[in-house]
């Protein structure tokens, strides 16, 4: 299946998971190569949406706090991890998750994009390689992208494979694991352009 085959057949567990997934893998964007990790409490929600919105919240504060301290997050990819976080929806329920986990794919892609193009700025036909990548056409994107769609697949079909069995819980932590090797590829690679342009 797509990805936007696998977005549009997932419950509210896979969406949630997988929405949560894409913003921590850009997390390095918000609080730096090494910062904290302030997604963790939403992971912890995902299973079943208990505390769901009051952790959103929380999280919300906390990243608010990071910029209001100069932490990263101001402008450009950043400020577009920022507001899909802040576009999360309160209600766990898979209407508004099925459109939260869509933007955050998206975003999460164009940020993997960015990193491609060799001066950080946006390819050219960004658009419509990317929805042809989600649509099961990944032919011509960069390798960033290529690693950012393969996790993002992963993760739906392991969300998907253990929904409403014993090891439900197993696999939201299998997608927090893939995650977080996500996150340190985007990690290394703002390190390495960091030390070029240094």
């Amino acid at each position: 299946m797509s990805l936007l085959e696998l977005i549009e057949s997932a419950d509210e567990r896979a969406l949630a998971a997988s929405a949560v997934a894409c913003l921590d893998r850009c997390l390095p964007l918000l609080t730096g190569p090494d910062g904290p990790e302030p997604l963790r409490p939403l992971w912890a929600s995902c299973e079943n949406g208990r505390d769901w919105a009051i952790r959103l919240a929380a999280v919300r504060t906390e990243l608010d706090g990071a910029a209001a301290r100069g932490g990263a997050g101001g402008d450009g990819p950043a400020a577009r991890v920022r507001a899909v976080l802040a576009a999360a929806p309160p209600d766990f329920a898979p209407a508004p998750l099925r459109e939260w986990a869509d933007a955050c794919s998206l975003v999460a892609l164009e940020i993997h994009g960015r990193f491609d193009a060799p001066d950080g700025g946006a390819p050219q036909d960004t658009a419509n390689l990317l929805k042809a990548a989600r649509a099961g056409e990944g032919e011509g994107v960069g390798p960033l992208v290529a690693g950012e769609l393969e996790r993002q697949i992963r993760i739906l079909e392991i969300l998907a494979e253990t929904t409403g069995t014993a090891g439900s819980g197993a696999g939201v932590r299998k997608a927090l694991d893939l995650s977080t090797e996500g996150r340190r590829v985007l990690r290394a690679v703002m390190s390495r352009r960091a030390r070029i342009r240094g």
